[in-house]
C-alpha cells in the first residue's frame, strides 16, 4: 500500500515537472519581451545642469544613473563583481548552475545569506524586463530571457549593461553614480578596497549600506576580497592590505548631492517649459546661477544650525497616532536658506530643507509662512516715501483697536515693554510692534501693500493693521528677493535660477539676461537700508556685527515662536533664513529670529563672504547724513550718549538741536495720532 502511494506521488511530481517544462519551452517564450531592447540602451541624454562657473553639477535622469563604458570601469571592480555575483560568468550560457550550488554552500557555511544563485545575466534580465516578485513563473522567465541575452549579445556588453543598471543603494543606479555617492569621485578613480565595497552592495544595498551600517559593510567588503583571492584575481597580500584599509567614505556633509533642492527647482522649471521627454531625452545643457561654494556652505550651515536648535530645545514627538495612540515619530525642526545677488537677481544658493532624502518639499520656494517682524521694512519704506524720516517720533504706548469680531485688538510689544516717545529709527532697530502698527495706520494699509507689491511680494496680503506685524504668509524666496531691491538701490531684479539653456548641438534655446526696473527711488532705498543697518549696530541683529562688515538686516518672529526669520544683506549678497516646523508649532520659549535664525545666517555668510573684500553701501545723490538723538529725533553732537548717525533724503534732516537751539523753524518730529 505504502509503495503504491509513493509511486503515485512520484508520478504526480513527474507529470508536474514535465508539464512545467513543456509550458516553459512552448508557451512561455511567446510571452517574453524582446531582448533587442538592450540595443537602445546607452549613454543618457538627460538635461545636464551646470553651476555659475560652468562646471557640471548633475544630470537629470528618471533615476540617478550615469552611463559608463566598460573600458572606463576599473578591472578590480569588474573582477570583484564577478567574484561575488557570478564566478562562472564568462563560461556559462546564462544560467550558472555551479554558482547556484556554491551559493547554497556559502550561505550554509556563514549561517546567513551572503550570496545568491542568479547569474549576472539573470539579474540583468530581471532589472530590465521583469517585476521583482519571487514567483516560480518569474524565475522561469528570468532564466529563459538570460539564455536569449547570452545568444544575442557578447559577454562584455551584458556586463557593461549590468554595471550601469544595477542598484547600489541611496538612490544610486550604476557604478558611476554609486562611486560618486559613496566616495565623491568617478568610478575610474577607485582603488581595490573601494571597488570591493561597491561590489558588496548589489546583493542587499539596504543591509550593507556603509553609511548606515559601516561594520556590516566592512565585513561584506572583506568577504568580497576573500572571494577575489580564491579566484586568483588578487594575492593574499593585496587582500590583507585592502581589509586593513578604512572605508574612506565621502564625509557626512557631502554625502548627498549638493544642491538637490535647487536642482529639483530647476527640474520643475524645465519640465514646465520643455516637457518631460525633452528634459530626460533631449540632451539639454542648463547653465544656472548657483555657486557651488556658497551652496555647500548653505547646506552645512543649515544642517549645523538645526542640529544646535534641536539639541537646545529637545526632540519633539508627534502628538497622536492611529486611534489616538501616541506615536514615536520624531518631529524635527526644519529650515530654508536663499541667497540672491541683488545686482543680477541670480540665485547663488538655495536650500529647501535639512534633508532632501527625507523630505523633497522645498520650503524656500513652496512654503508660505508668516514673516512676523521681517515684514516691517515695507511699512518703514512706505513711510519714507510718504515724507517721513528716521528721526520722526511716535508714542510707544499701549493702544486698542476695534476688531472685526467686535473684540478689541491690542498689539503688544515683546515682553510688554513700552518706551514712550520713540524715533522710527529705534522702532525698527528694536522691532517695536506698537510703533510699527501706529506707523502703518499713519501711512495707510493700501500704500504699504503697494510698496510690497513693487518689491516683489506676490502673496495675498491682509488688508488690516495686523499687516504691520507680518500676519500675511509669504515665501522665503519672494521675501529675500524683495529685500534685494533695497540692496540694489531701488532696482528690482527678478530672481533668476537659469542663466541660459542650449540644446544637444549647442544652439541657444533660452537666455535670461538680468533686466532691472526702478521700483523705489535710490535715496529712499538707501535710507531704508541704513535704518536696517541700525538693527545690526544696536538692535535685534547685533550678533551679526561679529562678521565685521557693513550689514543691513531684519529679524522676524511670529506668535508662539513658531517661525523664526533673519533676512540680511551686504552690498553684493542678500540672504534669507527661515526656521520652524512643517506643521506650525512653537520652536520653544524665546526662540526668536535673533536666536534661532540669525546664528545660522551668520555662520553661512561668514563662509560665503570669506574671499569677498568688505565694502560699504554706495551712497546715492540726494542723501545726507546727520547725528541725531536716537530717542528724541533732534540733532545732537557726535559722541553724545544716545547720538547715532541717521540717513536722510536731502532736505528732510532735522534742524532743531536737542536743547532747543537750531537754524530756522522745524515742525515737531512727533507724528500726530490718527483718529480711531
Amino acid at each position: 500500500m505504502l509503495l503504491a502511494v509513493v509511486a503515485g506521488v512520484g508520478l504526480i511530481v513527474l507529470l508536474g515537472a514535465l508539464g512545467s517544462a513543456l509550458w516553459a519551452f512552448t508557451v512561455l517564450p511567446g510571452e517574453l519581451p524582446s531582448v533587442t531592447r538592450l540595443e537602445e540602451i546607452g549613454p543618457s541624454q538627460g538635461a545636464r545642469i551646470y553651476s555659475d562657473d560652468d562646471e557640471l553639477l548633475t544630470e537629470l535622469q528618471e533615476v540617478r544613473r550615469t552611463f559608463m563604458p566598460l573600458s572606463q570601469i576599473p578591472l578590480s571592480l569588474k573582477q570583484a563583481i564577478i567574484a561575488v555575483e557570478d564566478a562562472q560568468f564568462y563560461s556559462h550560457s546564462g544560467i550558472n548552475f555551479r554558482g547556484i550550488a556554491r551559493a547554497a554552500w556559502n550561505n550554509l557555511r556563514y549561517g546567513r545569506i551572503v550570496e545568491g544563485g542568479s547569474s549576472i545575466t539573470q539579474q540583468l534580465a530581471k532589472v530590465l524586463f521583469l517585476t521583482p516578485d519571487k514567483s516560480f513563473s518569474r524565475k522561469l522567465r528570468e532564466a529563459l530571457i538570460a539564455v536569449q541575452l547570452e545568444r544575442r549579445y557578447p559577454k562584455d556588453r551584458i556586463l557593461e549593461l549590468y554595471l550601469n543598471q544595477i542598484y547600489f543603494g541611496h538612490g544610486s543606479y550604476g557604478v558611476e553614480a554609486a562611486s560618486r555617492t559613496y566616495f565623491g569621485k568617478s568610478v575610474g578613480e577607485l582603488g581595490l578596497p573601494e571597488a570591493a565595497l561597491l561590489a558588496a552592495l548589489p546583493r542587499a544595498p539596504g543591509v550593507y549600506s556603509p553609511f548606515d551600517r559601516p561594520e556590516i559593510a566592512t565585513k561584506r567588503r572583506d568577504f568580497v576580497l576573500n572571494r577575489m583571492t580564491e579566484m586568483g584575481f588578487i594575492t593574499k597580500a593585496q587582500a590583507q592590505r585592502a581589509t586593513s584599509t578604512a572605508l574612506r567614505l565621502v564625509p557626512p556633509e557631502r554625502r548627498r548631492t549638493t544642491g538637490q533642492y535647487f536642482v529639483e527647482y530647476v527640474h520643475q522649471l524645465l519640465e514646465g517649459k520643455f516637457g518631460n521627454d525633452m528634459v530626460y531625452k533631449g540632451g539639454l545643457h542648463v547653465y544656472t546661477a548657483i555657486n557651488p561654494v556658497m551652496q555647500l556652505a548653505a547646506e552645512q550651515a543649515l544642517r549645523e544650525g538645526l542640529r544646535e536648535l534641536r539639541e537646545r530645545t529637545g526632540p519633539r514627538v508627534a502628538a497622536k497616532g492611529v486611534k489616538g495612540k501616541p506615536t514615536s515619530t520624531d518631529v524635527r525642526p526644519e529650515g530654508a536658506l536663499v541667497t540672491v545677488e541683488p545686482q543680477t537677481g541670480y540665485i547663488k544658493a538655495l536650500v529647501g530643507g535639512s534633508d532632501f532624502s527625507r523630505s523633497e518639499f522645498n520650503r524656500a520656494v513652496n512654503a508660505r509662512r508668516q514673516p512676523g517682524s521681517a515684514f516691517k521694512p515695507f511699512v518703514y519704506l512706505a513711510a519714507l516715501e510718504a515724507g517721513l524720516t528716521p528721526a520722526n517720533v511716535i508714542d510707544d504706548s499701549p493702544v486698542s483697536y476695534a476688531g472685526r469680531d467686535g473684540k478689541a485688538w491690542k498689539p503688544e510689544n515683546y515682553n510688554n515693554k513700552y518706551r514712550g516717545l520713540t524715533t522710527l529709527q529705534r522702532g525698527i532697530e528694536e522691532s517695536i510692534n506698537v510703533v510699527t502698527v501706529k506707523l502703518l495706520e499713519r501711512v495707510g494699509i493700501s500704500q504699504v501693500i503697494e510698496v510690497a507689491r513693487r518689491l516683489g511680494i506676490t502673496a495675498p496680503l491682509n488688508q488690516d493693521l495686523t499687516l504691520a506685524l507680518g500676519s500675511s504668509e509669504v515665501s522665503l524666496l519672494e521675501l529675500t528677493s524683495a529685500y534685494a531691491v533695497l540692496a540694489n538701490l531701488g532696482m528690482r531684479m527678478e530672481p533668476i535660477a537659469i542663466r541660459y539653456i542650449t540644446d544637444a548641438q549647442g544652439r541657444l534655446l533660452e537666455e535670461n539676461i538680468p533686466q532691472g526696473r526702478e521700483v523705489v527711488r535710490p535715496e529712499a532705498a538707501f535710507v531704508a537700508s541704513h535704518m536696517l543697518r541700525g538693527v545690526i549696530d544696536r538692535g535685534t541683529g547685533v550678533q551679526a556685527r561679529a562678521l565685521g562688515r557693513p550689514i543691513a538686516a531684519k529679524t522676524g518672529t511670529t506668535n508662539d515662536f513658531s517661525n523664526a526669520w533673519f533676512i540680511g544683506f551686504t552690498p553684493n549678497l542678500v540672504t534669507g533664513v527661515w526656521v520652524g516646523y512643517d506643521k506650525p508649532t512653537t520652536l520653544g520659549r524665546d526662540e526668536t529670529g535673533a536666536r534661532a535664525a540669525l546664528p545660522l545666517w551668520a555662520a553661512y555668510m561668514r563662509r560665503a563672504l570669506a574671499l569677498v573684500p568688505a565694502q560699504d553701501f554706495l551712497t546715492p545723490e540726494r542723501v545726507s547724513m546727520a547725528v541725531v538723538d536716537l530717542d528724541q529725533g533732534c540733532r545732537e553732537q557726535a559722541g553724545s550718549e544716545r547720538a547715532v548717525i541717521m540717513a536722510f533724503i536731502e532736505g528732510s534732516e532735522p534742524r532743531t538741536f536737542c536743547g532747543g537751539s537750531g537754524s530756522g523753524q522745524t515742525p515737531s518730529p512727533v507724528l500726530p495720532e490718527s483718529s480711531r
